[in-house]
Formats: C-alpha cells, structure tokens, sequence
C-alpha cells in the first residue's frame, strides 16, 4: 500500500477521482436514484472478551459501567427480539426489500433473524463477530483473517449462503480490511461514505466494490450522538433525497439509510420510518434495491464498458 508523508493516509485502494470528472452514471429505466435500506443486527456482549475493542460511544449513549451492563445489553436485545420484526413488517406493508447486516452472534444467538431474512427473499451482509468486537489496527493479520472468515461461516451456517457484502461493525477496519475481505470472497463493502456511487477498491485478490451511504442517514449519529427528536428522521432523509434525485437526473446517485432495531424500531419511531418509506414510493424514477442488486447491475455495467 502507498504512503503518505502527510499525515500517513496514502494508500491505492481507489482512484481519486472527484464528481465531475467521471462520466454520467445512468441506472435502468432512467431512475436518478437508488434507494436502499441498511438494517443492522448486532449482538451487544453482556461481558466482552478483554482484548476485544470496543469504540466509546458503542453502548448507545449510556456509557458503559464496571458490571455487568445489563440496561444497555436489554436495551439492544430488545432490537433482536422486537424491534427488528416492526421494521420488517414496515417494509412488508410497502413491498420494498432490505440489506439486514448480521454478526455472527446474532446468527448463532438470534437464529430468528437470518429465517425471516431469509424468508423474504432479502439479502443478508457480514459485520463482523458482534458489536463489542470491532475490527482494529490492535488485531494482527491471522486474526483479523479469522475474524471475518467465521464471521461469514456463521451465517452460511444458518441462512444457507454466505454473504457476499460486508458492513464492519461501527465501521471498524484495519488497513488491511479490504484485501482480507476480498480474500475471502466478499464481493462489497459498506463501510466508506465517501462518495454517492458505486466505485471499484483494488485489492491484490481482484476488485472489491464500494456502495456508500451517508453517515449523516444513519439513526445512531442521528437519534443517539445528535440527539435530534424522532421525527428528524424524515425531514433529513426527504431533503438528502429531493437534492439527490434533482442532480441524479445527470449523474445517478445511490442513496442509503442506515437503521438499527434498538433505536428505529421502538414505537415512538416507527412511523417516521414509515412515513419516509411511503413519501419515497410515491416518487417516480426511483429503484428500491439491495446493496448486492447494486452491485450486480453496477459490475456488470463496469465489465461491459472495460
């Protein structure tokens, strides 16, 4: 990989290549924009591994205590138990699809949520062991290595197919992510917000593909770090669209949202959720996708066009 003497940030994963400077992107059917929903299922331990890292703000804004954390454990089991099947039974009512990104504790833990996944017909990314272990610099190669790899095991183990998009938990990396999950076999990341297309990562083990969402759409900057009030939701995510869908009429864009079942899926949440689903399927020039039928129809444009 390529240094950097300024600030060490170098590297050859993609081209820097800005907006303006590539050529028009155009979805099928003359859509502007494709809309995609991100749901993560994770897996909060009540007591951690002690080499494990876990980022500060992980617990969900209570801070984590010198016991065994049971109100924050409660409050994220609750979104594997509950609030998942009201977000799944939100996106049933309006006929759209999801990405639901599941750690391989919630595969082994939480069997349920793979079968319904799976049983929609929706698609299912890795992310990792679970959301109190989180890929870092602190882990070596072999480690990191099998941290993905039995990540994705545990899921094929349950839904019966592994994975081919891969969601890190609390985006956590090393800067050898991307040429161990290409390694692997993972075909897609979702971890990079930055851009509003797809994009090619070169790795040693042949090309990863980029789908970014903003960070900004996510419900835990939004709700938990922002403290906005539930309704915000909405509001952010019609203005991201409307500007969006106007410039997506020269250059399509991707647009994704990024939810977690503890915190969009409680009930004084849901219907601004909702409320954003059925303003989006009254639009016209809008494709409801999974992260991998983006990928799909974004790599097979790419290989058409060299």
């Amino acid at each position: 990989m390529a240094t950097d003497t300024a600030g060490n940030s170098g590297h050859s994963f993609y081209e820097r290549r800005p907006l303006p400077g590539r050529a028009a992107l155009a979805w099928p059917n003359n859509a502007s924009v494709a809309f995609a929903v991100l749901i993560s299922a994770e897996y909060y331990e009540m007591q951690p591994p002690e080499t494990a890292f876990i980022p500060p703000n992980v617990p969900g804004g209570f801070g984590r205590g010198p016991y065994p954390d049971f109100r924050v454990y409660s409050a994220r089991a609750y979104g594997n138990r509950v609030g998942l099947f009201r977000l799944f039974e939100a996106l049933d009512r309006h006929g759209l699809p999801a990405t639901v990104a599941v750690d391989a504790l919630t595969a082994r833990m939480c069997p349920a949520v793979v079968e319904h996944t799976v049983k929609r017909g929706w698609e299912i990314a890795g992310h990792g062991q679970s959301v109190t272990r989180v890929i870092s610099s602190n882990m070596g190669e072999a480690e990191e290595r099998e941290h993905i790899k039995t990540a994705l095991d545990a899921i094929e183990a349950v839904a019966g197919a592994r994975p081919v998009g891969w969601h890190g938990a609390e985006y956590g990396e090393s800067a050898r992510t991307p040429t161990l999950l290409a390694e692997l076999g993972v075909q897609y990341l979702l971890d990079w917000p930055n851009d509003e297309q797809p994009y090619e990562i070169k790795t040693p083990h042949g090309p990863l593909f980029s789908i970014p969402y903003s960070v900004e759409l996510n419900d835990i900057p939004m709700m938990i770090l922002q403290h906005h009030d539930a309704d915000e939701f909405f509001r952010r995510t019609k203005d991201q669209f409307e500007a969006l869908y106007a410039e997506g009429a020269k250059s399509a864009r991707v647009m994704a949202i990024a939810v977690h079942p503890y915190i969009t899926g409680v009930p004084h949440r849901i219907k601004y959720f909702e409320k954003t689903l059925s303003y989006l399927k009254k639009q016209q020039g809008v494709l409801f996708w999974t992260g991998e039928q983006i990928l799909e129809w974004y790599r097979a444009k790419q290989s058409k066009h060299g």
